[in-house]
């Protein structure tokens, strides 16, 4: 059975320094293939990187929405230009809008958000999405641009906006919020999602399972919530591995 980690963060500390343990896990409990994904332009390279060390590890590139005020247009577009150019980039993001804190103001989001949509889309790669308490906004931004391919990652809202996402040919990527949740608007969603568009993630280091709420989250946490969402679904687990590994093969041609 193999299973594929969409979307954790190797190049973050509570990783990297531990990185052989890290992979070790993740090959143990089965997760064959990894994709690792930038929040800025720093740490973007730093994914490349790892992609270039690891034959099952690709790279994302892109600057988060809590970015956006510090960000350098005139040197970060160009950086990350070229770096989505490189071998075993097969991704843009994660890009988008959060309204949940305004780290960044929220037209400093958007300016970001839009700029990255250009260089993504000459660059021709997929879109991993980050959107939080933002959909209104994210929705009439999305009107200006057409022929997307995307997953929005680290989904946990209710089926009203999983049925846009779907409408719109995209991914929908879950990950432990989906085993801690008590919203059952999130439940029902993902119960929902058609098994074609559905893909399997972490966010490591961040958002682990249950049951190891408290440790570190790392790619391996990735069969926890797939065995989560197996039951959630009733659906066999080995099922589920081959059809949301199926489909990261389809979306990022890894």
């Amino acid at each position: 059975m193999e299973l594929t980690d969409t979307h954790c963060h190797l190049q973050f500390d509570r990783l990297a320094d531990n990185i052989g343990e890290v992979m070790s896990n993740a090959a143990e409990a089965g997760v064959s293939r990894m994709v690792c994904v930038g929040t800025s332009v720093e740490d973007s390279r730093e994914c490349v990187d790892f992609a270039g060390r690891y034959d099952n590890v690709w790279a994302a590139v892109g600057a988060h929405p809590h970015d956006g005020k510090e960000f350098d247009f005139k040197n970060g577009l160009a950086e990350l230009a070229d770096l989505a150019r490189r071998p075993r980039v097969v991704a843009f993001g994660e890009i988008g809008l959060d309204f949940y804190k305004d780290y960044s103001p929220r037209d400093e989001q958007e300016k970001l958000f839009r700029a990255q949509m250009e260089v993504a889309l000459t660059a021709q790669l997929p879109l991993i999405f980050h959107v939080r308490d933002a959909w209104k906004d994210f929705w009439r931004i999305m009107e200006d641009f057409d022929a997307v391919t995307a997953v929005v990652h680290s989904f946990s809202s209710g089926r009203k906006q999983m049925d846009r996402i779907i409408e719109k040919g995209w991914y929908v990527g879950l990950n432990g919020i989906m085993t801690f949740t008590k919203d059952e608007a999130q439940l029902e969603a993902a119960r929902l999602i058609p098994n074609d568009r559905l893909l399997l993630e972490t966010d490591a280091p961040f958002l682990t399972p249950e049951p190891f709420r408290g440790q570190v989250c790392e790619p391996r946490h990735t069969r926890a919530t797939a065995e989560f969402l197996a039951r959630l679904r009733q659906e066999p687990l080995e099922e589920l591995a081959a059809y949301t590994t199926a489909n990261s093969i389809k979306l990022f041609g890894i």
